[in-house]
């Protein structure tokens, strides 16, 4: 529940700023929010249980994307002044 208020937060604050990095985060909340409704329905016992793990990978990656891709524009704007 925590992480589908924290998208619906970032996608909020994206479409008011239009800051991609919120966009980044509020994709990343959807997948922690999708793995933890993929963990609730999957049985325990069976040995598949490790491939929901992926939404959470997915979710890091998303974060760190979105970091690299703030810190590139930011210095792009900072050569151009």
């Amino acid at each position: 529940m925590e992480t589908t208020v924290a998208a619906v937060f970032f996608l909020r604050n994206w479409r008011i700023s239009g800051e991609r990095l919120f966009l980044y985060f509020a994709l990343a909340f959807t997948a922690m929010a999708v793995n933890w409704i993929g963990l609730s329905s999957v049985d325990p016992r069976r040995e598949l249980v490790h491939y929901v793990y992926l939404f959470r990978l997915l979710a890091f990656v998303l974060i760190i994307v979105g970091i690299i891709d703030k810190n590139r524009r930011s210095a792009r704007t900072l050569e151009h002044v």
